[in-house]
């Protein structure tokens, strides 16, 4: 299962941050704020997308101003580790603070700043055709490495950035000059991902690894079905790099073979969930690769991909509430199974994968799918569990009432997509900004999809 080769990676190498002492809107955060019940539930989207975006912001890495892999609020870390840049992280992070530009968080100059401070980091930083590794060294742009072989460009990671400098291009596109400016540099940056290097010699199917040490020996092509679309699509987007219709339907599809019939608890499924035998795959695979790539009304020959990410949360949803392992605390306000941390190291956790862990990115960054299944988890989560699972830069990353475990950690890939995705459930901001861009729809009209977007 190619998911798990990323947990196992996750398991052997973890970081933690310090706070960003950049001038913002806030004081430094020092504590999680006092919580107040009986909001109504905009209200409580607010507090949790306000707090959630926080971590891009007070929680940044003070050098690049970019998303920290981890941050851990009971101060324990690996020796040494406290400026990891995540590239993942840090393209949910410029997201997110789009977001909270837009929502006044910070002010307009504020958020410009951060964002150049960002695109001038990734723009010096370590790059191998054009891809990004997949962590960074936050004082000196430098591959941190994510394995012993790992230590070149990852072309999912990097995808994860360039839907958002494609946002961020949209958003600043007929501002002022220094806007403009901005927009012009999430461009340059985008159009220098070389997409078509990582085919591996021209193969119908893009690899996810390249090393100028090791070459291919990563040996990853990069089938679905898995968080991995967003690749493909920005692949085929891209007016520099593009690859040809026949690496998505041959490589990402597998000549066919993604499609298939299944349901779980009633829930229908056409994709193949490679690795969970009829079952489906935990539930960031329902949110990376949409954060822009709105999925309402996206269709191609293989799904529907509005209903496909619906039914695998209710899937998920309905699993959690019929508890047939007997985990405490699980039931219709407190479910939601995804890749986090574990009582068992990091898990990819799904109803093949079920430890009585609760993720709270999962429930939360499906609320567009589940609004009323994911307004009952949060409001749960903090009027009931509070200070457990509550913290300075939004719910922490996991818990389990079964082992009473609720450390207070943070990941910034699952803090990421609650900011986007609560704003895309309250807007449609990034969702609207990504599908409006032209690269995009000629990218999707070549890949064959279908979606209302591309009639605009």
């Amino acid at each position: 299962m190619k998911y798990t080769f990323r947990i196992l990676l996750v398991i052997l190498i973890t970081s933690g941050y310090q706070c960003s002492t950049e001038a913002q809107t806030f004081e430094q955060i020092q504590s999680a704020p006092a919580i107040k019940k009986g909001l109504s539930d905009d209200a409580l989207l607010d507090v949790v997308q306000k707090q959630t975006f926080q971590y891009f912001w007070d929680g940044a890495e003070p050098n690049s101003g970019a998303g920290r892999e981890r941050y851990h609020a009971d101060n324990i870390y690996p020796e040494n580790d406290k400026s990891t840049v995540a590239t993942g992280a840090t393209g949910f992070g410029l997201m997110a603070i789009l977001s909270g530009i837009d929502r006044g968080y910070v002010t307009k100059q504020q958020g410009l700043d951060r964002l150049n401070k960002i695109l001038s980091f990734l723009e010096k930083a370590d790059r191998f055709h054009g891809a990004w590794p997949h962590w960074i060294h936050g004082e000196t742009g430098k591959v941190r490495p994510f394995g012993k072989k790992d230590n070149g460009g990852d072309l999912v990671e990097t995808s994860f950035v360039a839907q958002a400098l494609i946002c961020i291009k949209e958003y600043y596109k007929n501002g002022t000059e220094a806007e403009k400016s901005l927009s012009n540099k999430a461009d340059e940056l985008f159009k220098g991902i070389d997409f078509s290097w990582y085919r591996n010699g021209g193969k119908n199917v893009l690899y996810w690894h390249w090393s100028p040490d090791y070459a291919w020996e990563m040996n990853f092509p990069v089938k679905g079905y898995n968080e991995c679309l967003i690749m493909y699509v920005m692949a085929a987007s891209s007016p520099t790099h593009t690859i040809p219709a026949e690496v998505y339907h041959e490589g990402w599809a597998r000549n066919g073979d993604i499609k298939t019939n299944f349901k779980v608890y009633g829930h229908p499924f056409t994709l193949d969930y490679q690795g969970q035998k009829n079952s489906v795959g935990p539930l960031f695979w329902a949110h990376y690769s949409y954060l822009g790539l709105n999925p309402k009304g996206l269709k191609d020959r293989y799904a529907d991909y509005w209903e496909n990410n619906k039914n695998h949360t209710l899937a998920i949803h309905d699993y959690c509430v019929a508890n047939p392992k007997g985990f405490k605390g699980y039931g219709t306000n407190n479910w939601g199974l995804t890749a986090s941390y574990s009582v068992k190291g990091y898990a990819a956790h799904n109803p093949q994968e079920d430890f009585g862990v609760i993720s709270p990115t999962a429930a939360i960054s499906s609320i567009p799918y589940t609004p009323k299944e994911s307004i009952k988890v949060i409001r749960h989560l903090y009027e009931d569990l509070g200070d457990k699972v509550w913290g300075k830069y939004g719910f922490y990353d996991a818990f389990s009432e079964t082992d009473n475990w609720y450390p207070k950690r943070y990941l910034g890939i699952d803090q990421g997509p609650m900011v986007v995705m609560i704003e895309n459930y309250r807007s449609g901001l990034l969702w609207k900004l990504f599908m409006q861009n032209q690269e995009v729809k000629n990218g999707l009209k070549k890949l064959g999809f279908e979606s209302p977007a591309l009639n605009k």
